[in-house]
């Protein structure tokens, strides 16, 4: 005789079958079913008319000493639904309904369903506690819930987009948990228009943004930040897996910030690169994806802004076969751009140059480009002396940051080598000092430097809509116009705005301090001197300093007064 194996009923079924609501045999054969279908149990037993939702509810609540709760009287906008996925929501049909500190409520229509409560405080790192359900209200209000994400995400949209050529730049940091279901097409194309249109409207950076009840994403155009979209909170977690599996992040790890890149290509010839950052704040991560144009390198020097006289010397001084040329400003004020222009000008085949960046922005054929990582031990000092070790004629260091580094690329400059970089500091003059300060010895500095170039960018104005500006002469000698200035006669243009720019602004160009360092700085810098006697000196050599080569720009109605005083502050 062939005995029937025994099947391990879950709690609830055993309750049901202690208050003569289902016989052993018929909660067996449901049992069964349900395992068959990959469905609840209870589900199974509702959809099937085997039992009523409240006999289930009413049931389950003596059995295991628990109270029932009616979630009619929820409201949908409080649900906490950003927090648990919809795959986890549908897989063991549970519904987070309220948070309360770090305890995650969940509506269940089994509360012996121990398995989706593990898995669901596993994802959120939240304790789940179980709140017992009707389950045919429980159905309802998922799809009520899962309809009202998909519908937010439709309504959003208001193009078809085609599946872009995206791809990620680091194929081996690809985890297990890409192919985790965020691929829902109303995200995937949501997050490709965005992308998009950040692309055309020549935007820089692209912010993802949560808050307590609101989530807003921000475009950086011309410098400046300005809200774009306000998509539901409710789909924060999804839009940020998204990105995340398209720059090959762990979309599971949320406690700590992560670096992933993307590569979008737009056509044959042009592909845009997104370097992105995930930072994880009070409510969810604040993603960052700045947008890196190869163009953007290829613009040639007579766009980047320069006087006559100030391209004359930083062509003079890149075309030197040795010494040390430095670019000095603050984050976003276009150093890498300008290091770039010059190197796509020094690229040919006869020469041999090598650049460690920290990260590499813009890729250049013909160019050894190196990504620093400090956590390998491939410091910007280590890669320097191995670009030494490769006869270089031409080394570009992403930033001089400390003392080793930067007395090798003084080395490098003395002995036949011509050396690009960046430092973080206001000026140029107060570069020089800066380097004597780290401690490089002043003889050093004085034989190995070239040029110093400190820069600035400025909104131009939109040449469609921007007006004259009626200012006396007492106000244009306090912004430090001269009375020559004045008498040659020059008019001032300020911001109206129009279609065709953005609060008067279009584009944005270079102000710069271009500084050769000549024999007598050189003494100076011997003799110890300050950043003051330097500025001094270069005056007196007709170096213009920022203020003043932005107020050239002002005279020449390329940018207004106000945009000048943003950028040049004293």
């Amino acid at each position: 005789m062939v005995t029937k194996p025994q099947l391990n009923l879950s709690g609830l079924a055993r309750c049901l079958i202690q208050d003569n609501l289902i016989s052993e045999d018929q909660a067996e054969k449901a049992f069964e079913a349900s395992l068959k279908k990959k469905t609840p149990f209870v589900t199974y037993l509702v959809e099937n008319n085997l039992l009523e939702s409240l006999d289930i509810a009413l049931s389950a609540s003596r059995g295991f000493g628990v109270p029932i709760f009616d979630l009619d009287v929820i409201d949908l906008d409080v649900i906490p639904r950003e927090l648990v996925a919809e795959k986890l929501v549908r897989t063991h049909h549970t519904l987070p309904i309220f948070k309360r500190g770090n305890r995650l409520f969940l509506a269940v229509s089994d509360p012996t369903n121990h398995q989706g409560l593990d898995e669901i405080r596993f994802s959120t790192g939240l304790a789940s506690e179980a709140i017992l359900v009707e389950e045919e209200k429980l159905t309802k209000m998922i799809e009520k819930v899962m309809e009202d994400q998909e519908g937010s995400m439709d309504e959003l949209l208001d193009a078809d987009l085609d599946n872009l050529d995206i791809s990620t730049g680091d194929e081996d940091q690809a985890g297990d948990d890409a192919n985790l279901d965020v691929d829902e097409a109303p995200v995937v194309r949501y997050i490709n228009k965005i992308l998009l249109d950040a692309i055309n409207q020549g935007v820089s950076d692209v912010h993802f943004e949560p808050y307590e009840h609101t989530y807003r994403i921000r475009y950086r155009q011309d410098g400046m930040l300005h809200e774009v979209a306000n998509p539901p909170s409710n789909l924060a977690n999804r839009l940020s897996s998204r990105i995340k599996v398209m720059s090959r992040m762990n979309i599971a790890e949320r406690r700590v910030p992560q670096d992933g890149r993307i590569k979008m290509k737009l056509s044959k010839s042009r592909s845009i690169d997104f370097r992105v950052n995930t930072c994880p704040t009070l409510y969810g991560e604040k993603i960052v994806l700045r947008i890196l144009d190869p163009t953007s390198a290829q613009l040639g020097i007579e766009a980047l802004g320069f006087e006559e006289e100030q391209r004359k010397a930083f062509q003079e001084a890149i075309n030197k076969p040795y010494g040390m040329v430095l670019v000095t400003g603050p984050t976003g004020s276009g150093k890498t751009v300008s290091l770039y222009t010059a190197l796509n000008m020094l690229n040919k085949p006869e020469v041999n140059i090598s650049t460690a960046e920290d990260p590499v922005e813009i890729q250049v054929a013909g160019i050894n480009q190196v990504n620093t990582n400090p956590k390998t031990g491939l410091t910007f000092a280590e890669a320097l002396r191995a670009f030494l070790r490769q006869d270089p004629d031409i080394v570009m260091v992403g930033e001089i940051r400390d003392l080793e580094t930067a007395e090798i690329a003084v080395k490098a400059a003395q002995t036949g080598h011509l050396v690009l970089s960046t430092l973080h500091t206001n000026d140029a003059p107060q570069t020089l000092t800066r380097m004597a300060n780290m401690g490089i010895p002043p003889f050093n500095i004085a034989s190995s430097v070239l040029l110093i170039m400190a820069q600035r960018l400025a909104r131009r104005l939109c040449e469609h809509c921007k007006a004259p500006d009626d200012l006396p002469k007492e106000a244009l000698l306090e912004e430090g116009f001269t009375e020559s200035d004045i008498a040659s006669g020059f008019t001032i243009y300020k911001p109206v705005g129009c279609d065709l720019c953005t609060n008067g602004y279009k584009g944005r160009v270079g102000i710069f301090q271009v500084m050769p360092v000549s024999e007598a700085m050189g003494k100076i810098i011997m003799e110890g001197g300050t950043s003051l006697q330097l500025e001094e000196q270069a005056e007196n050599e007709g170096v213009f300093n920022l203020r003043k080569s932005g107020l050239r720009k002002v005279m020449q109605g390329i940018t207004s007064l106000k945009e000048l005083n943003r950028v040049t502050k004293d």
